[in-house]
């Protein structure tokens, strides 16, 4: 009966172990938490940016990893990539910008 219970704690323990180590984040893949982290940040992007009067939301593609968004698309001047640039700066949880933006 001892070898039993020791087993069955044994192979409790690598499941446990293999839970906490799929779920953490290495240099390429997020953890679950930061995919939800970033999924709300870049929520908060594209709202910052689609009610923002002269910037066109459909022209901007927002990605975000690990709290790096990545900004992309056309749009018509100089003055709106600041813009989109600013406004992502300004929400929380952004740690910085990457400027991909081209005019058109």
């Amino acid at each position: 009966m001892k070898t039993t219970q020791r087993l069955a704690i044994l192979m409790l323990a690598a499941a446990s172990l293999t839970a906490v180590v799929g779920c953490a984040s290495t240099a390429t893949q997020e953890s679950t938490g930061q995919y939800m982290d970033d999924t709300a940040i870049t929520t908060r992007v594209k709202a910052a940016i689609f009610n923002h009067a002269t910037l066109k939301s459909a022209e901007i593609n927002v990605e975000t990893f690990k709290g790096v968004v990545q900004l992309s698309g056309f749009v018509s001047s100089s003055a709106d990539i600041r813009n989109a640039v600013a406004l992502t700066q300004s929400v929380s949880g952004v740690k910085s910008v990457k400027n991909d933006m081209r005019l058109k």
